[in-house]
């Protein structure tokens, strides 16, 4: 698969900008400088670096660039049938915000909830605000991704749906602007990741299960 440099989502608020920094130095050239910086920003938001790499059917990945705000036991998540344990990740507005799959596998449910724009850090900002769980499943493991909007996000973006194949790594949406993001798994993984890493999705091992299932054949996308 072909890699570009910005994520799809960017190019028309980039395109807005360059517009706007042409009409501003039409009126007057110095304020060429404000729709200049907008598109930087822009530029710099939407990028989309390359995440490839061989396929690690135990390791359980990032699925978001960020810092690890939390990591919580709780005593039973239904779409995963027990108990679990959940990795929140805060991102700032500096951090790549496209959300990846942290393992292979079929999308078994999508599910939304609108709710509150409480800022991302805050601790009941997963139970308050808006949210779309991502469950992916092969064989006996099963895990959650939950995209949760922040005080200035208010856009969740989602790429895949129920039924559909994913690989590890790969683009599964993204949050628009600054968020949080969440990896619920089984209470038996191994967690490897701690509160206050910084994380890169596709690239940190949060987690390891613990037993080995034989995994399909996956591609490797650049």
């Amino acid at each position: 698969m072909k890699q570009y440099p910005f994520a799809p989502d960017g190019w028309p608020h980039i395109v807005i900008g360059l517009i706007l920094s042409v009409v501003l130095y039409i009126i007057l050239p110095w304020l060429a400088i404000v729709g200049i910086v907008l598109t930087c920003f822009f530029c710099f938001f939407f990028r989309n670096p390359a995440r490839g790499g061989p396929a690690s059917s135990d390791d359980l990945f990032s699925p978001a660039d960020g810092k690890i705000m939390a990591i919580t036991r709780l005593d039973l998540v239904d779409d995963l049938e027990g108990p679990a344990v959940c990795v929140t990740i805060f991102l700032s507005l500096l951090n790549v915000h496209i959300n990846r799959a942290p393992m292979s596998g079929e999308v078994f449910c999508r599910r939304y909830r609108p709710g509150k724009y409480l800022p991302a850090f805050k601790s009941h900002a997963s139970a308050l605000n808006e949210r779309n769980t991502i469950g992916i499943a092969y064989g006996s493991r099963k895990i959650l991704v939950n995209q949760i909007t922040g005080f200035i996000a208010r856009r969740i973006v989602c790429d895949v749906n129920p039924g559909d194949t994913v690989n590890q790594r790969q683009r599964i949406g993204m949050i628009r602007f600054g968020s949080c993001t969440e990896l619920i798994c089984p209470a038996d993984v191994i967690v490897t990741a701690k509160v206050g890493d910084s994380v890169r999705a596709g690239r940190t091992v949060l987690a390891r299960f613990a037993g080995t299932d034989q995994r399909p054949e996956v591609r490797h996308d650049s």
